[in-house]
């Protein structure tokens, strides 16, 4: 599944603290890497964010379906 864009996301799931579908808050050993991602906004200066997801993605897309 592709990433979402950075832009709506919290600073929580920009750098990783956060799952980048659900917002469930991360642990530094919990979460998947989703790897150092770049973006190039139309305008202003390019910048890396960080997305983690979940370990366990049943519990995930629940929390994400009950937003």
């Amino acid at each position: 599944m592709p990433l979402p864009s950075p832009e709506p996301l919290s600073d929580a799931q920009q750098r990783g603290a956060a799952c980048v579908w659900c917002a469930a808050p991360l642990g530094t050993d919990l979460g998947v890497d989703l790897g150092e991602q770049r973006v190039t906004p139309a305008t202003g200066a390019a910048y890396a964010w960080f997305p983690r997801e979940c370990v366990d993605a049943l519990a995930c897309s629940g929390r994400r379906a009950a937003r």
